[in-house]
């Protein structure tokens, strides 16, 4: 655990099991001095913010919407004053406080988030903020370390929620609200507006990078398209090779465990669907001209990529956060602005179309989370206990929460390339 100030000891919790959760476990060590700082700053937004906050014990500040239990203000305090967001996550985990509407909660924080911190604390940042490990850089081996962490999770997992085609990404939905009926046609009908942006037909030469489960590659060869898909994620690739087998596509499709930078040739198209948020910064000049580089001359490149505002990005991007810790190491958004400019700049790239579909993630995570909520058991079965179900739970609200408020958007590309000079 990382100890952002000494005085007061960490004390043991009950609940959250200590060898597998321990900074959910025991509260963390911090001082009486930040501790009554986090109490003030945080009582002083909350009491500014559309939110009912009811203390246990105490009293209700807000102006009024959904409602904040906080069922242990000491513990609540004592988290997010040694660990910022990232305590204010971990008490969630541990059951201090609750909201019947946590998407709703969480919107309404993520629509004031530039404000919640007092702007002299702000410009603090650096002092209460913590960074991210070097552990977590994106390096090779780094890279697999972050992605096994999440998505070799368990592909049955993954099944209790995603819909039949193990889309892993925002769909494309004809109208809100959707039913969750609807959600895997609303998946392939993303797909397909991908693989139209990209041309792909008959004998197309197509990269992927990132796998998923390989429901893109699955619906490019069957337009007759050959296709290389590259994912750093074995259960990944070792689900998605059956997949394609079964459907008959070995013979146009191959699966392979490589990292983006090892790849090799040229393709008609190359296609990469939510993958850049894992790349880090100091990386995403290096995946754009890997795109550049193995695209052949008019050829297209089409990329699927959740943005946040570029004030927001270059405000946060060294800071540890609790996404980071529990759900996405080494993870970092980019914002359209940096794409442009990386792309301008350092590649023969260039944007024929952008399309954000923001309303359209909001409703894929909204039916992801119902269908996590309502397979509860099935996720215990499977050897995950409370504690994983409340920190997936938090993510999913979390993520939905981001798109609702226009924290967040998701972004459709299509990049042609200009002819090389020779």
């Amino acid at each position: 655990m990382t100890l952002i100030s000494t005085g007061a000891p960490a004390l043991p919790r009950t609940g959250a099991d200590a060898a597998r959760w321990p900074d959910v476990a025991a509260l963390p060590r911090a001082s009486g001095a930040r501790t009554a700082v986090a109490r003030a700053v945080v009582r002083s937004a909350l009491n500014r913010l559309p939110l009912r906050v009811r203390y246990a014990g105490q009293d209700t500040v807000g102006l009024g919407g959904p409602l904040l239990a906080v069922r242990d203000p000491a513990a609540f305090h004592r988290r997010i004053g040694a660990q910022g967001l990232i305590g204010f996550g971990e008490s969630y985990l541990a059951g201090e406080w609750e909201a019947d509407d946590l998407v709703g909660v969480l919107t309404v924080l993520a629509e004031h988030a530039a404000t919640l911190v007092p702007g002299p604390l702000q410009r603090l940042r650096e002092l209460w903020a913590p960074r991210r490990p070097a552990s977590q850089r994106n390096t090779l081996a780094g890279s697999r370390a972050n992605i096994s962490h999440h998505y070799d999770l368990s592909n049955e997992l993954f099944a209790l929620f995603l819909d039949d085609t193990l889309t892993y990404s925002s769909a494309l939905f004809r109208s809100f609200p959707a039913h969750r009926s609807v959600l895997a046609a609303a998946q392939q009908r993303k797909i397909d507006r991908l693989l139209d942006l990209a041309a792909v037909g008959e004998g197309t030469r197509v990269l992927e990078i990132g796998t998923g489960w390989g429901e893109l590659a699955l619906r490019a060869a069957a337009r007759g398209a050959h296709v290389t898909s590259l994912t750093l994620s074995a259960e990944q690739r070792d689900l998605a090779t059956a997949r394609v087998r079964d459907a008959g596509h070995a013979d146009r499709v191959a699966i392979e465990l490589c990292d983006y930078r090892a790849s090799t040739g040229t393709y008609d198209a190359v296609i990469s669907v939510e993958m850049i948020e894992a790349v880090g910064e100091e990386y995403w000049t290096g995946y754009f001209r890997t795109l550049d580089e193995r695209l052949a001359d008019g050829g297209r490149a089409v990329v699927q990529a959740i943005t946040m505002p570029h004030d927001r990005m270059l405000a946060s991007r060294h800071t540890y956060t609790w996404i980071h810790k529990y759900i996405f190491p080494g993870g970092l958004l980019p914002s359209v602005d940096v794409i442009d400019r990386i792309t301008r700049e350092h590649t023969g790239l260039r944007t024929a179309r952008r399309e954000g579909l923001a309303p359209h993630y909001a409703e894929t995570l909204r039916l992801w989370r119902e269908r996590f909520t309502e397979r509860a058991d099935a996720v215990d079965a499977l050897g995950f206990d409370e504690t994983f179900r409340r920190m997936w739970t938090f993510y999913l609200a979390y993520s939905e929460a981001g798109f609702r408020s226009g924290y967040l958007d998701v972004q459709q590309y299509l990049f042609t390339k200009e002819p090389t000079r020779r």
